[in-house]
């Protein structure tokens, strides 16, 4: 599906670097040794992962990971696998360069396929990209599929770089549609967060300063939305 305002194509990939960083952030978090007593967190994905345009502290994964050490949870570093503009094949990419392919997690999460959107691809060729990525992270966690979840693609038609454009919420929908479809036929629990970013454009305090990315108090709506059922899966 096209996008009605061609005039942007020259900022792809959509979440650039060139946006309005509070710190800088390196792309991929490199590899810590891992305290063998604490539950180990691998998350994988884009922008949204990385935490574009937030504080390292505002990052969903880094948020997760200190609600789950206030209810009880032993959580150690927060292994990140995620770039700003990244779509499913180029996270396929970063994902052989971070060389985890033999490391074993306690958890993982994958949240991709935006730039899929944006940059015009099909939901079709998505489709097979996302479910070896989502093989891969159950590979992560040891070959339980309890201990991995999908996060749903935020509507960025609801910032004001979107300016409520429909038609990228019609895409957004798509491709959360397959998402969706291949997350659950596998088995994999799935968080629909896509409702929270389409309160953006009343609540701007829901938006980064780059007009663009979640702020730190939307992926803390995420966190909340995500916490009980993932407690749950530490149990």
């Amino acid at each position: 599906m096209l996008l009605k305002f061609p005039c942007l194509l020259l900022l792809l990939p959509l979440f650039s670097a060139t946006c309005t960083e509070k710190e800088p952030m390196p792309d991929i978090e490199p590899p810590v040794v891992p305290d063998t007593t604490a539950l180990t967190y691998l998350a994988l994905g884009d922008s949204y992962t990385i935490g574009q345009s937030v504080s390292v502290a505002e990052r969903f994964p880094e948020q997760l990971a200190d609600s789950l050490r206030l209810a009880g949870h032993e959580v150690g570093h927060v292994r990140i696998v995620a770039k700003t503009g990244w779509t499913t094949n180029e996270l396929q990419t970063g994902i052989g360069k971070a060389h985890i392919a033999d490391s074993t997690y306690s958890f993982v999460s994958l949240l991709i396929g935006v730039n899929n959107q944006y940059r015009g691809r099909s939901v079709e060729d998505y489709q097979p990209e996302f479910t070896e990525l989502l093989n891969q992270a159950f590979a992560f966690a040891g070959g339980r599929k309890d201990r991995v979840f999908v996060v749903s693609i935020p509507d960025y038609a609801y910032t004001p770089f979107g300016n409520g454009n429909s038609d990228i919420s019609e895409g957004i929908d798509a491709f959360n549609a397959a998402n969706r479809e291949i997350t659950e036929a596998l088995g994999i629990r799935y968080f629909d967060i896509t409702p929270i970013s389409r309160e953006g454009l009343d609540d701007p305090m829901l938006v980064a300063s780059d007009g663009l990315h979640p702020s730190g108090k939307q992926y803390a709506r995420w966190v909340s939305l995500m916490l009980p059922e993932v407690k749950l899966m530490l149990e």
